[in-house]
């Protein structure tokens, strides 16, 4: 088994890294990794029905659609995410968390497999799990809670689902808590990595150390630039939706609706006790449009909102849009 020690903490990297590694290799890998603060949504989810946007944008905080289903979770520097790649067609959970379990439990930690994918503690939860295969490979991977900033971890997920009608799949907000308040004696995270992988070692035959090379570097940059940090894969692979939102302006209140198809505003409609003219020709200058905030506000920047709609403010129609 190569195991490795990503330095990298650049989330598109990361994402990249672990495709690359999937696909480029034969034998099975361990890696352990952690991301800049970022979100990181389900290859099946619709990414601003889980995200606050507003937060996210404030807080210079990435967005990145991974390879794996299930729900959105936070990742920052207080958070260590570890990779199992192997061989085989007979995806389990429970088998391939087993050894981070007896790692925490070797520390002091009475963690415990529960449910569907989760580790927990106390019945709170400290790791969430993905999974999924290729061809005959299986990639296993999640998030180990160790010291994140929890108000974070609310803030950036307190997305308004209800504003949104898909058939995407929705996370399921748990309890959560830090490894380390949980520990018997005090440590860093990355004493705590170290930890991981030295139990890696003890305990699994053939384990030998694996740095990515120049020539690996260079296929995941091309793959994170080409993919991974493109708002067509972290927001364009989101399924069709309706979003829909009553706000007030200073031209009275007002309700959106917008279909999207791929991110992209297929049309858009308002409706309220606003005073206008024209609401049919503004409504269509938005199908085309990117469902993101800089998209919507270079658009309404060369339109004027009270040329259809008296006393409407442009920053109160970008507003109606998130």
């Amino acid at each position: 088994m190569l195991c490795i020690i990503q330095p990298h903490t650049d989330t598109y990297f990361n994402m990249a890294a672990e495709e690359y590694l999937l696909n480029a290799f034969s034998e099975d890998v361990f890696m352990l990794w952690q991301n800049a603060s970022a979100v990181v949504v389900g290859q099946y989810q619709n990414t601003l029905a889980e995200i606050n946007q507003d937060f996210v944008n404030r807080n210079n905080i990435s967005v990145v659609r991974r390879l794996t289903g299930g729900g959105a979770v936070f990742h920052d520097s207080g958070n260590l995410n570890f990779t199992f790649i192997k061989t085989g067609t007979e995806p389990n959970f429970e088998q391939f968390t087993r050894p981070i379990i007896e790692l925490l439990r070797s520390l002091g930690v009475n963690a415990n497999f529960e449910g569907r994918n989760d580790i927990t503690v106390e019945g709170k939860k400290i790791s969430g799990n993905a999974m999924l295969t290729s061809g005959n490979r299986i990639l296993e991977h999640g998030t180990l809670l160790f010291a994140s900033y929890m108000e974070n971890i609310s803030a950036a997920l307190n997305a308004n689902s209800l504003k949104f009608e898909d058939k995407a799949v929705k996370s399921v907000r748990s309890r959560v808590a830090n490894i380390s308040q949980y520990l018997s004696k005090p440590m860093t995270v990355i004493e705590f990595r170290d930890e991981i992988m030295k139990f890696m070692f003890e305990n699994t035959p053939n384990c030998r150390n694996y740095s990515l090379t120049a020539k690996d570097v260079k296929a995941i940059e091309e793959l994170r630039n080409s993919k991974y940090a493109t708002w067509e894969w972290n927001y364009g692979k989101s399924p069709k939706y309706t979003f829909t939102k009553s706000f007030r302006t200073s031209a009275g209140n007002m309700e959106i609706f917008i279909d999207t198809d791929k991110g992209i505003i297929q049309k858009m409609k308002l409706f309220g006790d606003f005073f206008g003219n024209g609401i049919a020709e503004l409504e269509a200058k938005f199908a085309g449009c990117r469902h993101d905030k800089n998209s919507i506000a270079a658009k309404i920047s060369e339109i004027s909102p009270q040329k259809y709609i008296v006393n409407l403010l442009p920053d109160e129609l970008l507003n109606g849009f998130f």
